[in-house]
């Protein structure tokens, strides 16, 4: 499968901090790739560098086998880009903006963005500084499918825009994806995400902690369930513990990287019955994946973001259904309730 969009060792700092941090992944043709993670994770500046809008202090970014920096200007012609936060000449109307653009681009430009703006129900005499914040987004993700791009990077994309256009502009996303063109978007909004994207990574602290397909992502990290007699399982000899709890008899852990044959064994074990395997979503495995990185000393338990420590017996303690959110978690949860907000 070919590669679209390839980073190596990409690595941006501000005044020596590191901001995005050996960051590696390919993203393959026709895919619609999410890169998830909370604020200050390292989402926008790498899209920066991938837009050509940021030199990298060492690494390399590539979009279709060109360098996104020494390459910039080929690829603006190839590579469509909305921002988190778009600003135009606002003097001017939703028509100026698309006609001033167009001559940056080859012809055809002006009708495809006349024809998504009547789609987006803009009106083209409207003064840009007059819009609200989902009419400016409009503009912006107008102006982008506009040249008709190879490739969409798009930063926060439904960030203001109602539930109808939200939804339409994703099915969009999907048809976009089917012809052959590849799409880069990070978003809060992760359950909408999950209903058109092929691929998914997730960052913290500038680290890309995992990358995959969604069918992959589905297998390799899963929640196991089950009862026990009297000794609880230990759940690190299982896989990577990412979330653990117990209550009572019950026995809850989130694994990365489950081992097949330990599980096996799990469930022929005498006193422990009723071993049950599922998926999570997107949004389960993002904060499972985040509370531990944020934790990375602790316990999984604690990791977790759950309040008793592990008992010094070496069984599990009665953990409870009472969660402590980790700081990811508390920021994921700020940005949803913004999201929220009208």
């Amino acid at each position: 499968m070919d590669t679209i969009i390839a980073t190596n060792g990409l690595t941006k700092l501000f005044n020596g901090k590191i901001v995005v941090n050996r960051l590696s992944l390919n993203v393959p043709r026709g895919a619609i790739f999410a890169l998830l993670g909370g604020n200050g994770a390292g989402k926008s500046t790498t899209i920066k560098m991938l837009t050509g809008l940021l030199p990298p202090n060492d690494g390399t970014a590539r979009i279709l086998d060109r360098d996104c920096w020494r390459d910039a200007i080929e690829l603006r012609h190839r590579v469509g880009y909305v921002p988190e936060r778009p600003r135009f000449y606002d003097w001017m109307n939703v028509g100026d903006i698309g006609w001033f653009t167009a001559g940056f681009h080859k012809s055809g430009f002006e009708t495809r963005y006349a024809d998504l703006t009547r789609r987006f129900r803009l009106d083209p005499a409207a003064r840009l500084k007059t819009l609200s914040k989902g009419g400016y987004a409009k503009v912006g993700l107008a102006l982008a499918l506009a040249s008709d791009p190879e490739v969409l990077i798009l930063d926060e994309p439904t960030s203001g825009l109602d539930l109808f256009i939200r939804r339409e502009f994703l099915t969009s996303m999907v048809e976009l994806a089917g012809s052959g063109r590849t799409i880069l978007l990070s978003s809060h909004g992760i359950a909408e995400v999950e209903r058109v994207a092929s691929h998914a990574g997730f960052m913290a602290e500038g680290r890309l902690l995992m990358a995959a397909s969604l069918e992959e992502l589905r297998k390799r990290i899963v929640r196991v369930r089950l009862r026990f007699d009297e000794v609880p399982p230990d759940p690190a000899q299982l896989g990577n513990v990412l979330e653990f709890e117990t209550s009572g008899r019950l026995w809850q852990a989130v694994l990365q990287d489950p081992n097949r044959f330990a599980l096996e064994e799990l469930r022929n074990q005498e006193g422990v019955r009723g071993v049950e395997e599922s998926t999570l979503n997107l949004e389960e495995m993002y904060t499972a994946l985040l509370a531990r990185f944020h934790r990375p000393g602790e316990p999984a338990a604690l990791a977790a973001g759950y309040e008793s420590p592990p008992a010094s017996n070496g069984r599990a303690p009665d953990l409870g259904r009472v969660r402590i959110p980790s700081p990811i978690q508390r920021d994921h949860l700020e940005s949803r309730k913004e999201e929220e907000q009208p």
